[in-house]
């Protein structure tokens, strides 16, 4: 009688403490938002490459938008990690030459200004490829995308050694969307554009890729603004005809830099 209470009390402790640990367990699913499994496969995810998607555009729903987004869905289907920063959304300005970033025996990979910048332009250095966005304003990007460049280019030049190199080589794509056509774009490219380009491809030690979306719709109702007559329609001609096939360049441009085809 009593090896069977025994055995009884045994197994009630034996039960309780297994509902414990699924008490405890279910406490930290919720705790982390994470199951047992889900766990394990971010651990794996955690090996996945990631693709810093730079969106210089001020307009949430329009072109620049339009092609980032294409660009991260090829990204994902390539089986890598695409994060997108809108930086439009950040509070922070170009590079105020504080020089910290150039002290001696001080060196550091990325701008240590802190604003809600600082951590992006970490995360960009350290990342497996860099995607800048933007459209074209007077024949150069956004001021926010060039007081973006400026932050995380800056740290990178060695002025005793006369070279401008970044920790971590990293294949780049830039993506532009403009009012103008193929033909002016070309002589963009030459420029201002150029410039930034060459410099990219310089530091991260690779060749720049270009994707560009020409003679983009500008605003959804154009009677509405001050543009010479015909522009609607003539714009509308060029999307229906060329829009899809740029979002495409985007899409493949992406899964390219994801699988390093």
């Amino acid at each position: 009688m009593r090896k069977h209470i025994l055995a009884i009390t045994i197994i009630c402790a034996m039960v309780a403490g297994c509902a414990h640990n699924e008490k405890a367990q279910s406490e930290a699913e919720k705790a982390t938002g994470l199951t047992e499994k889900e766990s394990a496969n971010s651990k794996i995810d955690s090996n996945m490459k990631k693709i810093m998607i730079i969106d210089g555009g001020p307009r949430k729903n329009m072109n620049t938008a339009a092609m980032v987004e294409a660009f991260a869905e090829g990204v994902r289907e390539g089986g890598a990690e695409a994060k997108v920063v809108r930086l439009y959304d950040l509070e922070y300005k170009g590079c105020r030459s504080c020089m910290a970033c150039q002290l001696k025996d001080k060196r550091v990979p990325s701008c240590q200004w802190k604003d809600e910048l600082t951590d992006i332009l970490a995360e960009c250095t350290n990342a497996d490829g860099l995607v800048i966005a933007s459209p074209i304003y007077y024949g150069e990007v956004t001021a926010m995308t060039r007081a973006f460049i400026e932050r995380l280019t800056f740290p990178w030049l060695s002025y005793s050694e006369g070279k401008i190199e970044a920790p971590k080589k990293m294949p780049v794509t830039m993506i532009y969307t403009m009012n103008a056509g193929p033909a002016y774009s070309e002589q963009m490219h030459k420029g201002a554009l150029g410039q930034v380009e060459s410099l990219l491809g310089s530091a991260l030690g690779c060749t720049v890729e270009i994707i560009e979306a020409n003679n983009t719709t500008q605003v959804k109702d154009y009677s509405r603004y001050d543009f010479s007559e015909g522009t609607a329609e003539a714009k509308k001609k060029w999307r229906d005809e060329h829009w899809e096939e740029d979002l495409q360049k985007a899409r493949d441009a992406g899964k390219r830099m994801a699988t390093n085809e």
